[in-house]
């Protein structure tokens, strides 16, 4: 019966398609990608701030030790935490480190505040909420803990669609974890698998303030349209905000337009005033006087390298940005370019798939193997989900040869024993470098989900810098050096057949997965 549930939400009504301005990239170097800021708000800093890492228990560290640091702020957002011995060690670090806020003199400094979805952090009766609760009652005011609930599960449909099912419909899937100025992006959730052997990209931005800021006011921004978790387990909104369930959709999602549009906009107008300000300063017959000031103070920045555009993709609230910028890229990426792309779940939109098979750009495209995807091996219906993916990837390879653009597009899957895989982003490499430029990272799939459903964040990094070119490099080469290249043969493996029943049904649910 559940299966069949999925269905229900495709009878609504398709929200209408906003495209992509029309766009032509610059001609030279990193500033060809500065057209992005026309859209999002461009934060130039230094490489040296930048650090790229490469494994789970990195990441689980670095995590811990960043709260321990925190003076200011602690801002998580992530699909959901989970209810292990490492993510309960997470909670004793926000613990400690609160502890010692509220001791210091004076009226405590430190803000802790939670982002997770409502359907996945609510599951089982030892869930996400049992975890933090113990936080929120301890540090009522240091605390919050928001839970988005997505306004397309509502009615008869919530009603009907069992625990788990529900959270086809649309989640919260934004992965950022920020303490105080440092910013990690990445696609991992707060579960311990993400901390030990599911690999994932990661990316720590040090000491970068605006960036810091941004993502502060774009998840407090998701958390006023969220429910709020209180002390008793029980949910509420906040005064005056409609209800994304129980009140008008269209209402709710004006509303929460609005919110993120504000932190969008302002922060890009903040960005450009600070931009005009250093480009008139730095030109010749400025105030020499100013420019010793803040020498003197220590407030003088090296000069910018690298870019980050943060891309934002919430469609059902009619913001489009990631995939606008996305598709722009994949549509003016020139020949000879080269494209790496990885999806843990390899289900490309339609639009992607056309681009990348009618574009002129090489791609190299990283997929997960049916032994380290998420559902291998996973009871009930969701055990059969590896095989719809390798169905999917089967069509979009058939559809490559047919065309027969084998030597331009090639697919690649990641197999590593005792792993599983979900990583994805991508790195592109212009015509005639040796290293990338440009790399996405952070919550999408570029699948359906991420481009209808969900609510999603990444961002475009863009780099001169040469050290870094190269760190980008080796994250790329590290994990396709656990790949090999799909050909028709890989297909006719005994681990790839594919039953006749899931053929059928892939078509009609690949919308959800």
């Amino acid at each position: 019966r559940s299966s069949w549930l999925l269905l229900a939400p495709l009878l609504t009504p398709p929200i209408p398609v906003i495209t992509a301005p029309p766009c032509s990239l610059c001609p030279e170097g990193a500033h060809r990608f500065q057209w992005i800021r026309n859209l999002v708000p461009e934060f130039g800093i230094s490489s040296s701030h930048v650090k790229v890492l490469s494994s789970p228990a990195e990441f689980y560290e670095l995590l811990k030790v960043q709260i321990k640091a925190a003076k200011q702020r602690v801002v998580m957002a992530s699909l959901y935490l989970g209810t292990g011995l490492l993510e309960q060690e997470l909670v004793d670090c926000l613990e400690e480190t609160l502890e010692k806020s509220l001791q210091a003199k004076g009226s405590p400094d430190l803000r802790v505040s939670i982002l997770l979805d409502y359907t996945r952090g609510s599951r089982g009766r030892k869930n996400s909420r049992t975890m933090l609760i113990p936080l929120l009652q301890r540090f009522p005011e240091q605390v919050r803990v928001s839970l988005f609930h997505t306004p397309n599960l509502r009615g008869l449909l919530r009603l009907l669609i069992p625990e788990r099912f529900n959270e086809t419909i649309g989640l919260q899937h934004i992965k950022v974890y920020l303490f105080d100025d440092n910013v990690i992006l990445s696609g991992a959730n707060l579960s311990d698998l993400y901390f030990t052997n599911r690999q994932d990209r990661y990316v720590l931005l040090r000491d970068s303030p605006e960036i810091a800021d941004f993502f502060t006011e774009l998840v407090d921004a998701i958390g006023d349209v969220s429910l709020q978790l209180q002390q008793d387990d029980t949910v509420q909104m906040m005064e005056g905000m409609v209800h994304p369930y129980q009140g008008d959709k269209v209402a709710y999602c004006e509303i929460a337009n609005r919110r993120v549009m504000e932190v969008i906009n302002s922060a890009r107008t903040r960005q450009e005033l600070l931009h005009a300000k250093t480009f008139h300063s730095s030109q010749p017959g400025s105030s020499l006087l100013s420019q010793q000031d803040s020498q003197a103070s220590g407030s003088l920045k090296p000069e910018p390298d690298t870019w980050i555009y943060p891309l934002i993709q919430m469609k059902p609230f009619g913001i489009q940005i990631d995939e606008m910028v996305t598709e722009t890229l994949l549509t003016e990426a020139e020949r000879d370019a080269r494209i790496y792309l990885t999806t843990g779940y390899f289900n490309l939109t339609q639009a992607y798939m056309d681009l990348i098979l009618g574009t002129r750009a090489e791609y190299r495209i990283l997929l997960a193997s049916p032994e380290v995807n998420g559902f291998f091996g996973a009871k009930g219906v969701a055990g059969a989900i590896p095989a719809a993916y390798v169905y999917i990837e089967h069509q979009f390879y058939s559809e490559v040869c047919y065309l027969q653009q084998q030597e331009r597009v090639q697919l690649q899957e990641y197999s590593r024993a005792g792993w599983t895989f979900h990583a994805k982003g991508l790195w592109l490499y212009l015509a005639g470098s040796d290293l990338p430029c440009l790399t996405l990272i952070g919550s999408p799939n570029f699948g359906y989900r991420s481009v209808h459903r969900d609510l999603e964040a990444q961002v475009a990094i863009v780099t001169e810098n040469k050290a870094l070119q190269q760190q980008l490099h080796q994250e790329q080469e590290q994990l396709y050096l656990c790949s090999g290249v799909v050909s028709t043969s890989t297909f006719e493996q005994p681990s790839r057949y594919v039953k006749l029943w899931v053929k059928l049904v892939t078509p009609l649910i690949k919308n959800f997965f």
